[in-house]
């Protein structure tokens, strides 16, 4: 099994016979997905997609609330309907309202309407004027507890979550607050803000009161689970307690849960969850749809979420706004951009009314893809439509023409945001430096600092992170180490995403302007407290230490020696500050491994990766080593949790173990690996007869399949068959290079076909494609040394004391 460093963040620990007696000793439901234990292995559950955000979890918020059973009297009703005719934010106007219907009204219940409805037209004020008068003519003790909790439960659903609570303790102390209805109504208050251990705090001091909680408390309660970040165990044990005490719960229950599963990545709990719903015959409805295609869209399974939106209109629940941005968002997340643009001109076919949140997605989407011209047409469309652009389209904007290289555009824009009264936010100064670090204007990337720090802003953990990852894209290690440092003594913990840039940055400074001699000089001599400055400058310093060696010619003499120093000092840190790597961490030790130059340096990666789990660890050590037949039934195991992965986080673990394999020769060993990614579908439509498609490949994975597939056509050929008449390679279209599909896979494979004097030629209409006639190719693959050339081997079959790959070489590990 996976070792217990990459444990689920969210677990779920019940058994089988837990369940069926906490469910009444039902049977269990016809579906294979226990809501209470997830098939997905602990392997899985740490690296989903998350959101940072609560988002599905929100979308009740401001909901109105349908009320067709109101006891409310026909007086009730006429008050409401002056206060709207005039002005129920005017205290003078309420209060003669108050004072001439007072007497009319029919109790308690005619007052919680109008505290209600006023709530409902966001006059919270108006409302708590209104409860105030009420509770002053009520006298009975059970009649104000009605009111005090229709109060609270306004107050909570506008935010103010403060005076719900204040609210509450004076009814306590007033003697009308010890109810279940006041209680719930708080625990929602702060569910709604958030606050969850507030609200389990208030749970079990109702519960210590000798109040038993209802299903209103519960649903509130697990409500408060997800939209806090409380973990999915505790909601549970909430679903648990509630099943127990004998209340059933109803749908409000499993959109609940179903938020704490969507917002944790659980898609297993989730789809498991759902299927539950149904046994236990509980209609869904828009919401739970939502909150299930949003668990879907988080865990990668973006097939799947099409799939629910089919069933939707089985189920004649159209999808709404919420719905088609969901999905979007999904399949941007997952590089589907393509798809993405579909469904917003389904969503326009369907008549749904795009909002700012859906342009701002639209033009994000556009922007990323470099289509400049519609992004900035869906901003003119916006503007028709009545909406301004705001800060999320300006950074939106920056972002896409930044990874263009269009800098001027960029500055542009900067200026014309600022024009027109736009606050920039940390975002906005983040992908700003972001985009000047990694086009090389250092100086430029100082001024927009200066200017982030003139105005107050401070940096949090996201701000650093992306400013790390531009400079680990441009392979600066040593830098990206350095600013790592600065964050910590900031007291800002980086998460497990910031190392992963930086150990997959690895290897890359051969290719940038920098030299790695000096800054690894001055990461060491920061560890020593050499380097002083004020922690106002420390970054400045930094940066404009990387514009000095821009401008002089620095040498790169033992780069990779100090590059895996600072590394190893990562690593360390990692240990030291608890950080659990995750399935991209171990993705970026194999590509860090393939760029090493020696064993000697590899086995010091390879030993950090046998630290943090032994099974990868295993897996990847033992074919290395040519070891096969002892490691391929662990290594099966460990790619079967892989591919539960989303496609683009299982697709890196293959091309990363790929490449470290065919880096040191064990090219046979490499070709077993991709295989296996064919088969279970890593890499999505890659082999057709006529037509091998790597563009989703690392370069050695690439090259394994190539040979792969050519041996494949060959028996084609031997068994009589006829080859298409044309046959085609395709690398891809190279978006990130100047030229377009002049990749560096392009390259790779154009090496190998030459190499193996294979007779493709570069398309004309689309040089990361090679292309041939199925004659041609047939012809070759029947000449005699053909076979010998696509047999790929391995240099090692087995492991000898003299060359022992976990030995560690004198280099030692650089204390951050």
């Amino acid at each position: 099994m996976i070792s217990h460093h990459i444990a689920a963040t969210v677990t779920m620990i019940h058994t089988d016979d837990e369940f069926s007696k906490v469910s009444l000793n039902r049977p269990p439901p016809p579906s294979p997905f226990d809501p209470i234990r997830s098939s997905r292995s602990d392997f899985t559950s740490d690296f989903s997609g998350r959101r940072s955000t609560r988002f599905v979890s929100k979308l009740h918020f401001r909901t109105p609330k349908l009320n067709n059973n109101a006891k409310h009297s026909s007086f009730a009703q006429a008050a409401l309907q002056e206060l709207v005719n005039g002005n129920e934010k005017n205290d003078v106007v309420l209060d003669e309202v108050l004072v001439n219907y007072g007497g009319k009204f029919n109790g308690a219940d005619d007052y919680t309407f109008l505290i209600r409805e006023l709530g409902n037209r966001g006059g919270w004020e108006a409302a708590m004027r209104c409860f105030e008068f009420a509770v002053g003519r009520e006298r009975r003790r059970n009649e104000q507890g009605k009111l005090a909790s229709s109060m609270i439960s306004i107050l909570g659903r506008s935010g103010k979550v403060d005076l719900a609570e204040k609210v509450f303790d004076s009814a306590v102390k007033d003697g009308y607050g010890s109810t279940v209805y006041a209680y719930s109504a708080l625990i929602s208050a702060y569910a709604k803000s958030g606050y969850s251990s507030e609200a389990i705090r208030v749970f079990e001091t109702m519960k210590g009161s000798g109040l038993k909680p209802n299903l209103v408390t519960y649903n509130a309660l697990i409500d408060a689970c997800g939209k806090g970040g409380a973990d999915f165990k505790k909601a549970y044990e909430m679903f648990e307690e509630m099943l127990r005490n004998g209340i059933q719960p109803d749908r409000i229950t499993f959109n609940s849960l179903l938020a704490v599963c969507s917002g944790a990545g659980l898609w297993e709990n989730a789809r498991g969850l759902f299927n539950e719903m149904i046994y236990r015959g509980i209609d869904q409805d828009i919401y739970t749809y939502n909150t299930y295609l949003d668990a879907a869209c988080n865990g990668g399974q973006i097939d799947v979420a099409f799939d629910i939106m089919s069933e939707m209109h089985a189920k004649s629940i159209l999808p709404n706004q919420v719905t088609y941005s969901t999905v979007i968002r999904g399949c941007a997340k997952a590089g589907r951009l393509d798809r993405a643009l579909s469904l917003f001109n389904e969503m326009k076919c369907a008549g749904i009314t795009l909002d700012r949140v859906s342009y701002n997605t639209l033009l994000a989407i556009y922007a990323s893809l470099g289509r400049f011209e519609e992004a900035l047409n869906v901003s003119k469309e916006m503007e028709s439509m009545g909406i301004k652009k705001d800060v999320v389209t300006y950074n939106a904007l920056l972002d896409g023409f930044g990874k263009q290289g269009m800098y001027a555009k960029v500055k542009q824009l900067f200026v014309e945001m600022k024009a027109e009264n736009l606050s920039p936010n940390l975002l906005t100064y983040s992908t700003l430096i972001s985009v000047y670090l990694k086009g090389g204007l250092y100086h430029d990337a100082v001024e927009v600092y200066k200017e982030f720090k003139k105005q107050g802003l401070k940096a949090d953990v996201v701000f650093y992170s992306k400013l790390i990852d531009a400079l680990c894209k441009k392979g600066l290690v040593g830098y990206s180490s350095l600013l790592l440092n600065e964050m910590t003594k900031e007291g800002i913990q980086p998460n497990v995403v910031t190392y992963n840039s930086i150990i997959n940055a690895f290897g890359e400074s051969a290719s940038n302007e920098c030299g790695s001699d000096n800054v690894a000089q001055i990461v060491c001599a920061s560890s020593r407290s050499k380097w002083e400055y004020t922690e106002e400058d420390s970054i400045i310093k930094i940066f404009e230490q990387l514009a000095a060696q821009k401008s002089a010619s620095g040498k790169k003499t033992n780069a990779e020696r100090q590059d895996l120093l600072c590394i190893l000092g990562v690593f360390h840190k990692m240990h030291e500050l608890q950080i659990k790597p995750n399935v991209v961490t171990f993705s970026a030790i194999l590509n860090a491994c393939s760029r090493c130059s020696s064993f000697d340096e590899a086995s010091l990666l390879l030993e950090e990766l046998r630290i943090f789990d032994n099974q990868v660890y295993g897996v990847a050590h033992g074919l290395l080593m040519g070891q096969r037949e002892g490691v391929w039934a662990q290594a099966l195991s460990l790619f079967n949790e892989v591919k539960q992965m989303d496609s683009s986080t299982a697709s890196a673990f293959y091309n990363a173990l790929t490449d470290m394999l065919w880096h040191f020769n064990q090219k046979q060993g490499a070709q077993l690996v991709v295989l296996e990614g064919k088969r279970s579908e890593v890499w999505e439509n890659t082999w057709s007869t006529s037509c091998l498609d790597l563009h989703l490949m690392s370069s050695g994975a690439a090259c394994a399949m190539v040979h792969a597939w050519l041996l494949s056509i060959r028996s084609i050929v031997y068994e009589g068959h006829e080859l298409p008449k044309m046959l085609s390679i395709l690398t891809g279209w190279g978006k990130h290079s100047k030229v377009t599909g002049d990749g560096a896979l392009k390259r790779s494979i154009e090496g190998l076909l030459t190499s193996i004097g294979a007779p493709f030629q570069v398309a004309k209409c689309n040089i990361g494609r090679f292309i041939s006639t199925g004659a041609v190719v047939a012809a070759w693959l029947r000449e005699s040394g053909t076979l010998e050339v696509l047999v790929l081997q391995d240099d090692r079959s087995h492991l000898s004391a003299a060359t022992r790959f976990g030995q560690i070489s004198n280099l030692q590990a650089l204390t951050l």
